[in-house]
Order: structure tokens, then C-alpha cells, then sequence
């Protein structure tokens, strides 16, 4: 390489752009331009190409909406990405593909062969998804999800979001639940714990088939099932309420007529009595789920034992509220009691890592509990900024690195399988269009959504990748092509 070549490829992009200015500007002679920057007068030449060039795009008219921007060879094997695209990311049905083959492009194409083309590529699609390794998942959220009245079975790695299971069963019962894990089983699967709900099919087929691994209770069913009793009750005070001033209504009327009757008298004192009673429960379940949720489930919360006896406590109020009357409340009770240490195993967990993080820094447990505690504050109240500048003067140069080390433990802590229920979101906007569904066609769906990269999402490191990305930590080529399309690029 000659020291010319070798001086002007090392030219910044803005001393290029630099020269090319200076070239059109004609401020000095293209010999002195060339001595000044050590290249050759040719190449300074082309940057004052390339400068004219842009300065002529620049102020050329705008192209017509007619104009040719690229050339695409349509072949047989380009109308077949074409269907996979239009099924799988546009969620079209197959008589809509029929319709924009016919109309967009002059085509026509059966039912039949679009269904065709789906089947071919469910084969490969089953081949990759028995083919990839499970072994880094650490934990497995598991839960049952229904199309047509015919339950699904899925998993999905709580780190990633990948799907490793995703299956159309008859039944939901130990032996199916355990059948289709030991599938995956031979895969790799062997985390370190799951989260599920309380459903017993599932946790039987876990337990038949990895009765070391722990399965873990979902917090996102039982917050929701409180939720619901909390407000059915206050639907029963408000409907109470309107009974009681629908009823001093009659009553007035009565009084002004001199109709007034001693059964009206005994349904106004019942009607208030009831109203007193259903406002005070339906007050005191709100309090206690707003309990459950903020001191209980919390990620930023107290330590295990203290989250124990705070469940036994709301467990003990909420069966002192329950009767008869209100068998949502004893429905619940029951599910808190027979749930409560899978519930709360999360915390378990927590605290481990809060001991270790404690350890590394060489602080004591309570003081990274208080950097735990801090996150149940809201970041815009005077509350947290107080407490956020007296743990800062406490821990001085670690109380940084104590919080990242807390924040990255509550992202790695996850206490539901509602990414199951997020999956399930996704999946319904293929489900709608298919009353009836197979096997294979939810392998072609499992590899779609485990191949396709994320184009947005809250956690800023999915972005631009797919679930098996994240999963392995390598890159793969695009899903078309795993599947043996090759895919059309402009030059």
C-alpha cells in the first residue's frame, strides 16, 4: 500500500467531507488542498465528486410516486416467503392471502396450497424446536392456556421468553403434564426452579417427573383472585346503597300519603344493617389486598419470616370475614391457605441473594434491606429522596453499586408466570382465525415467536433480539432462512 493510500484512509469522515467543501468552494488550488493533507490530488478529486454529487441529490426533484425504486423477481419460492409473511407476522387468514395474491399481484392460488406451504414449513419448524438446547434455562414458568375448549400446555423461560413448550392436549392431568415434560426434558430442561399456579395436574406431572426441582407458587393468579373478591364485595355494598335509597324513596312517598306500614319500617332497618355491614367488609378485604400486594408480594419487601406471618395475619381477617353469604371470600381463604409457602417462595430466593450481595460488600444484611426497602418508595416523593440521601451518607462509595446490585436482583427474581399470559396475548391473534388447531401448526408458531426479534419491549436488551438470541447468547440467521428460504436483499 502506498503512503498516499494509506494516509487518506485514515481520513476522518469529517475531514473528507472537509475537503470535498473546500473543493466546490474553490478557496485554494487542488495541489495545495493535496499537500496540506499529505494525499494525492486524485483523491481530492473525489471527494469534491462526492461533495457535488450530494449537493445535486439534494436539490433534485423529489421522485414521482410512479418511478421505479427497485426491481423484485417474483419466483415461486418468493410467493412462498411471501405466504409465511403474510400468515405469521400479519396475521392474515388464508383466505386473505388468496385475496392479496389475487389482487396485488395478478395470482391465482388455492385455500389449498396456501395451506400446503404452511405444512412443509411446520415439518422444518418441528425438526429446529426439538433440536435446540434448553440446558440454559434457569427458570421455567408453566401454566395452561384454552382454544376451543381444548387445553394448551406451554412453558417459557422466564429470563429470555423463550417458549419451550407449546402443546394442543386432550387432557390436563398428571400423566400429560408429565409426558410432554420429560419431552422436553431430553432437550436440557432442568431448572432451577418453576412457577406455576396452583393448578394440581401440572404441579403432579412436575413433581412425577423432576421431583427435585421446586415449583414455585404464581403470585399473578392469587393477587387477581383477591382483587376479584375485593371487588365483587364493593359492587354488593354499592348495590346495597341504591337498594337502601330506592326504599327511603318508597318510604317517603308512603309518609305522604299516610301509607306508611310497619313492614316498611322492618326492610329500611335491615337495608341499612345490611348496607353497614357490606360497606365495612368490602373496606376492610380492599385494605387487606392492598396489604397483600404492597407488604406481602412485594419484591421490595421484608425478609421471609416477617412475609409469613404478615399472610397468616390477612388469612386469619379474611376468615373472620367470611360466611355463608360470601363464598368467594371462603373460596379464597382456602386458596391463601393451601398456597401460602409456594406463594411466598420468592422471597426465599430474594433473601439469598440479598445475603450475598451483603457478603460481597462487606456490609450488613439489614443495610442492603434498607437499600431493598427504598424501592417501595415512589422516585417523585419527598419520602424517598430523604431516605435515598441518608442511605447514601451510611454506605457512601457503595451505596451505587449497592442499589445496581439490588435492582438487578429483583429483575432476576420472578414470582409469575404472567409472561405465559403475555405469550398467551400474542398467540390469540393467530388462534381467532383457526377455531381448530394442531400440533404442528403450534410448533410453526413456537418457532415463529422464538425466532423473531423484539422491535420493542421494556427491557432495553431484547431489542433487535429474538428469544432464542437471548436465550443462547448467539446470533442465528433469520427465521426464513432456517426455514430454507432465501431471502430477497436490494443491492
Amino acid at each position: 500500500m502506498s503512503p498516499d493510500l494509506s494516509i487518506a484512509a485514515s481520513l476522518s469522515p469529517d475531514i473528507r467531507q472537509d475537503i470535498g467543501i473546500q473543493v466546490l468552494s474553490r478557496s485554494q488550488p487542488i495541489s495545495h488542498l493535496a499537500d496540506n493533507h499529505q494525499v494525492s490530488r486524485k483523491f481530492v478529486y473525489q471527494q469534491g465528486d462526492k461533495a457535488q454529487q450530494a449537493l445535486d441529490e439534494s436539490f433534485s426533484p423529489s421522485q414521482g410516486d410512479d418511478d421505479v425504486l427497485f426491481n423484485l423477481p417474483v419466483t415461486k419460492s418468493w410467493l412462498y416467503q411471501l405466504i409465511l409473511g403474510l400468515v405469521l407476522i400479519c396475521h392474515s387468514s388464508y383466505r386473505g392471502v388468496v385475496e392479496l395474491l389475487r389482487d396485488l399481484f395478478d395470482t391465482p392460488i388455492s385455500v389449498g396450497t396456501v395451506h400446503n406451504r404452511l405444512e412443509a414449513a411446520d415439518a422444518t419448524a418441528v425438526e429446529l424446536n426439538q433440536s435446540q438446547d434448553l440446558s440454559g434455562i434457569e427458570v421455567g414458568l408453566l401454566d395452561e392456556i384454552f382454544q376451543a375448549d381444548k387445553p394448551v400446555l406451554v412453558g417459557v423461560d422466564a429470563a429470555s421468553t423463550y417458549c419451550y413448550l407449546l402443546k394442543l392436549v386432550d387432557h390436563r392431568d398428571e400423566d400429560t403434564w408429565g409426558c410432554h415434560l420429560l419431552d422436553v426434558m431430553k432437550q436440557g430442561f432442568e431448572p432451577d426452579y418453576t412457577i406455576a399456579d396452583g393448578g394440581s395436574g401440572l404441579r403432579a406431572g412436575q413433581k412425577a417427573v423432576m421431583p427435585e426441582t421446586p415449583c414455585y407458587g404464581d403470585v399473578f393468579h392469587i393477587q387477581q383472585q383477591f382483587e376479584q373478591v375485593a371487588n365483587g364485595l364493593a359492587r354488593q355494598a354499592q348495590g346495597a346503597i341504591t337498594h337502601r335509597i330506592k326504599l327511603e324513596q318508597t318510604i317517603a312517598k308512603a309518609r305522604r300519603t299516610n301509607s306508611m306500614t310497619q313492614k316498611l319500617t322492618i326492610q329500611q332497618v335491615k337495608a341499612n344493617r345490611r348496607e353497614a355491614g357490606l360497606i365495612a367488609r368490602a373496606q376492610d378485604v380492599k385494605t387487606l389486598v392492598q396489604w397483600f400486594s404492597h407488604d406481602v408480594l412485594a419484591l421490595a419487601g421484608p425478609s421471609l419470616a416477617v412475609r409469613q406471618e404478615l399472610f397468616d395475619f390477612i388469612m386469619t381477617e379474611i376468615q373472620q370475614r367470611e360466611g355463608k353469604q360470601y363464598p368467594t371470600i371462603r373460596k379464597l381463604r382456602k386458596a391463601l391457605h393451601n398456597q401460602r409457602d409456594q406463594l411466598l417462595s420468592f422471597a426465599g430466593v430474594l433473601d439469598q441473594k440479598l445475603a450475598v450481595i451483603a457478603e460481597s460488600f462487606e456490609l450488613p444484611l439489614q443495610a442492603v434491606r434498607e437499600v431493598c426497602l427504598l424501592h417501595r418508595k415512589h422516585k417523585t416523593s419527598n419520602a424517598y429522596w430523604e431516605r435515598w440521601n441518608q442511605l447514601h451518607a451510611q454506605l457512601s462509595r457503595k451505596f451505587y453499586e449497592v442499589m445496581e446490585a439490588v435492582g438487578e436482583a429483583f429483575k432476576t427474581t420472578p414470582r409469575a408466570s404472567s409472561m405465559v399470559e403475555n405469550l398467551n396475548s400474542r398467540l390469540r391473534n393467530y388462534f381467532f382465525l383457526r377455531r381448530s388447531l394442531g400440533d404442528d401448526y403450534l410448533s410453526l408458531l413456537q418457532f415463529f415467536l422464538n425466532h423473531r426479534q423484539f422491535l420493542r419491549s421494556r427491557r432495553p436488551e431484547r431489542v433487535g433480539k429474538s428469544p432464542t438470541e437471548l436465550l443462547t447468547g448467539q446470533p442465528h440467521p433469520h427465521w426464513l432462512e432456517l426455514l430454507g428460504s432465501k431471502r430477497f436483499q436490494r443491492v
